[in-house]
């Protein structure tokens, strides 16, 4: 894949980004953590608040990290950060407003797989960075960047317990696929995980769909 910009530019637009909105990554952190918690137990209220913190991961990503920042070596960003801001308000409507997003872990295959995601893109995601030398700030930070966010909204969203409208999961797969081409030219072999989490997390976000339709 033919990309517009080189492997260190990728770089040096993290390392700026990561320090201009310190100590964003952090407050993330806790966040995501905090969703993690609330999406333990089925509530409303919960799903809401789940679904909220998603669409400000979201909404984050496509004004500062792809309009803002990536942009500037990109012209693509542009249209990424568009969808970003459409996949952040989607989550808004659909989980916050209308309150059709509640999520519930149990110990079926599954939600089992979502943990594992979740678990990749908040611990496993960041320590493999930092074992192939993608030390902070120039390096992909879970909730601020596209990538292990993605995959984390994967996870959720596989333990989501009323279907899950198959338009939110659009935006996520287009990025997956995306971001996984774009890895392989930018070395960063933590983002393979990308790709995986977006074509299994679709396809069992749709049998989950189908199986929870079955029950009602």
């Amino acid at each position: 894949m033919d990309l517009p910009f080189t492997v260190d530019q990728f770089f040096n637009i993290f390392e700026t980004y990561n320090t201009a909105i310190w100590p964003a990554p952090i407050i993330a952190y806790f966040l995501g953590i905090g969703a993690v918690v609330l999406a333990f137990r089925e509530n409303r209220l919960y799903g809401c608040i789940v679904s909220g913190i998603l669409a400000l991961f979201w909404i984050w990503m496509g004004v500062f990290y792809h309009i803002v920042y990536f942009s500037a070596i990109n012209p693509a960003a542009m249209i990424f950060g568009a969808l970003f801001v459409l996949e952040g308000l989607l989550l808004v409507v659909v989980g916050s407003i209308w309150g059709k997003l509640s999520f519930n872990f149990d110990l079926k295959p599954i939600p089992v797989v979502g943990a594992i995601f979740i678990l990749y893109a908040m611990v496993a995601y960041p320590l493999l960075g930092l074992a192939l030398g993608h030390w902070y700030p120039r390096a992909p930070m879970f909730g601020v960047a596209p990538c292990p966010t993605t995959i984390f909204t994967f996870g959720l969203l596989l333990w989501a317990k009323r279907p899950v409208p198959i338009y939110i999961l659009v935006v996520p797969l287009i990025w997956a696929i995306i971001g996984t081409t774009a890895a392989v030219s930018l070395q960063v072999p933590q983002d393979y995980g990308l790709g995986i989490a977006g074509v299994v997390g679709t396809v069992l976000v749709i049998l989950r769909n189908r199986d929870l339709k079955s029950r009602t």
